[in-house]
């Protein structure tokens, strides 16, 4: 329950941020030119290479663990709904206009529809990552209570049983959750 806790905190803000920034940068050209290029370099750095430096500014414990979680799995996210804001097609957004469109209007009816489908791969992406740090960074944060705390407990007393059980429960919570 910790974990799963752990991993809805660190997805939900990963979700806010990434589907906020994503859109911002397809509809900015100027928000584009300054964010890609730092998205692109942070992007493909494995997300546990972060995780010292996370436990060094935030501490141990649950808020670097969320914060890392969220900072990691927002990344396919953002490229995600990046890519399907600049997927919307021209004409659809043109006619829109021509039909006397607001940009309100504009953007709940035409853009947001349109780039859907790439948002919802960006998130389930993004989760998948998120689930991946997240066992990961639980035993490097010393958070109380995890599979990961668990798996890592059980290694100090050589209980394999114990670190097989939680390897199994999180093959079926990532199971579940793809």
């Amino acid at each position: 329950l910790d974990t799963v806790l752990r991993l809805l905190a660190g997805f939900i803000l990963a979700g806010v941020v990434g589907v906020g920034l994503g859109i911002l940068m397809g509809r900015s050209r100027r928000l584009e030119d300054i964010c890609l290029p730092l998205v692109s370099v942070l992007a493909p750095i494995p997300g546990l290479a972060y995780a010292p430096l996370f436990l060094l500014w935030f501490g141990l414990g649950n808020r670097s663990a969320v914060l890392l979680v969220a900072f990691v799995s927002a990344f396919p996210i953002i490229f995600n709904t990046w890519t399907g804001v600049k997927a919307v097609k021209e004409i659809w957004v043109r006619s829109a206009q021509a039909m006397g469109a607001d940009d309100k209007r504009l953007f709940v009816k035409v853009i947001i529809p349109g780039a859907l489908p790439y948002i919802l791969g960006g998130l389930r992406l993004g989760l998948a990552q998120a689930w991946r740090i997240l066992v990961g960074v639980e035993m490097l944060a010393a958070v109380p209570w995890g599979l990961g705390w668990m798996i890592f407990g059980a290694r100090e007393f050589l209980n394999t049983d114990v670190m097989l059980a939680g390897v199994a429960v999180i093959g079926v919570i990532g199971l579940a959750l793809e």
